[in-house]
């Protein structure tokens, strides 16, 4: 025997179904213009990145170590000046009390430079120049966690802001549910159990409501942190950056460009240059010395000046093993970076590995979802066709509403995981700079400054000045 429902029943559910139906439409509609893309996310995250700026400044002070060994090299001038009162208070049976004073001004140069000391300095200028190096792939390791920081906060506010219209548009639903409950209850048509069940989905979705707007707001704090400003309306990126579809030949790219490697390659050198630095501090040293004085009596005429200039030649004789322990310490250091290079690589490997695994999977994901939608698309039309004739209730139509809302969020959440993960291999490789995606924002150069001090300029001089106004303008930044 067949059913059929009310009159009132049938316009509920037509009701219900153009609700539905322009949320499911007002959902899949594309972002207006005027909007945030997510090139604009990550040129505002590098510029924006307090991160950087520290690393800058460590990269900096790195090149400064390359400026001090140079200096070395170099003659050392030192000046020393003094006055020094003397006097003297005698008492004789002869001359009775003597007293007597004098006022000496002393007045030097000293000059040092070293001739030769078996290359340790010249190590020492190396090991520095190394260690500049690698500190420069340690800053592109951290442009690379900011740029991949920003593409997460992106499409987190992103997916955030769908799923936020989503539950609104499934509270709007049911309360249409709930008043259409309430109605028919007045009229007998449905008991209170049916307006309890109604009231319960409700309160469940306005709940589901201030999560989703919670989590929206906790997405916003974190791109203002990573990208400097609130966002506007998020653009879906139009398309997924360019990735080598072989995952080897990923891996072999990654082991020859990714900032991890080469910093670490620049350690090992930076580490064997340290063991001939221990090395040749066993050898002497030859230097050229200098002194130049002047003594000045204030209540004589008497003055004199002196000088000297000579070759020195110094070197250890025994300090308890300290020099010996120096060297093997310098050498254990070097083996462990060379062990911290083998790890690196192997690390690098199984991140490339486990990033096209999770882009793989967010792919497959996501094209699941999207059958999903179709399927739950055709559902509910079909639970509404079959509510018109009275084959279902409205707590059916809300079910099936419920299925397709789910089944969006799912393939919301799914399109962002997949550009993460893109973006993600894109990191693992090495690739995820400034210069690598092609952004338009100015870049910071690292060679500049080290060509500025590397020959270590004097403070007073042209280069110098120079300097100090590069620096101010730092500080100001």
């Amino acid at each position: 025997m067949q059913i059929r429902a009310p009159h009132r029943t049938i316009g509920y559910a037509r009701r219900l179904t153009r609700l539905a139906g322009a949320a499911v439409i007002a959902l899949a509609l594309p972002m207006t213009a005027q909007a945030d893309t997510l090139a604009d996310a990550l040129a505002g995250s590098y510029t924006h990145s307090g991160l950087l700026e520290q690393n800058r400044a460590l990269l900096r002070a790195a090149d400064e170590d390359v400026a001090a060994s140079m200096a070395g090299l170099r003659p050392i001038l030192n000046w020393s000046t003094d006055i020094t009162r003397s006097f003297s208070r005698s008492n004789s049976s002869l001359g009775g009390n003597v007293r007597s004073g004098d006022t000496d001004l002393n007045a030097g140069i000293t000059a040092e430079w070293l001739l030769y000391d078996f290359g340790r300095s010249w190590y020492q200028v190396d090991a520095a120049k190394e260690t500049v190096l690698a500190t420069r792939q340690a800053l592109i390791s951290i442009e690379q966690q900011v740029l991949l920081r920003a593409v997460q906060a992106y499409m987190n506010v992103q997916r955030t802001t769908r799923f936020v219209d989503l539950r609104r548009s499934n509270v709007r639903v049911i309360r249409e549910s709930l008043r259409a409950a309430r109605d028919r209850f007045q009229v007998g048509e449905v008991t209170r159990t049916d307006v309890a069940q109604a009231e319960a989905r409700l309160s469940s979705a306005v709940s589901g409501l201030a999560s989703a707007e919670g989590d929206l707001a906790q997405a916003i704090e974190e791109y203002v942190a990573v990208v400097g400003h609130r966002p506007g309306k998020l653009t879906q990126p139009p398309s997924l950056p360019k990735i080598t579809q072989s995952e080897e030949t990923a891996k072999q790219i990654a082991l020859r460009n990714h900032p991890d490697i080469l910093k670490v390659q620049h350690d090992v050198a930076a580490a064997d240059f340290n063991v001939r630095v221990a090395e040749a501090a066993m050898n002497p040293r030859l230097t050229l010395n200098g002194t130049l004085g002047v003594n000045e009596e204030f209540n004589s005429p008497n003055f004199s000046q002196s000088g000297s200039v000579g070759v020195q030649l110094s070197g250890p004789i025994y300090q308890g093993g300290a020099l010996s322990s120096a060297k093997r310490r310098a050498m254990a250091q070097r083996d462990a970076v060379r062990g911290l290079l083998h790890t690196t690589g192997y690390n690098v490997r199984r991140n490339v590995g486990n990033s096209y695994a999770v882009l793989a999977a967010a792919r497959a994901s996501a094209a699941a979802s999207s059958d999903g939608v179709r399927a739950a698309r055709v559902a509910f039309n079909g639970v509404n066709e079959e509510a018109k004739l009275g084959a279902r209730t409205t707590l059916d139509v809300l079910n099936a509403e419920q299925e397709l809302l789910n089944a969006q969020a799912d393939q919301i959440s799914a399109q962002a995981d997949v550009f993460i993960a893109a973006y993600s291999v894109l990191s693992s490789m090495g690739q995820l700079t400034v210069r690598d995606l092609n952004l338009n924002v100015p870049t910071y150069d690292p060679v500049a400054y080290y060509n500025m001090v590397k020959d270590a300029p004097a403070e007073h001089s042209k280069q110098g000045k120079q300097l100090d106004r590069v620096l101010r303008a730092i500080g100001k930044q």
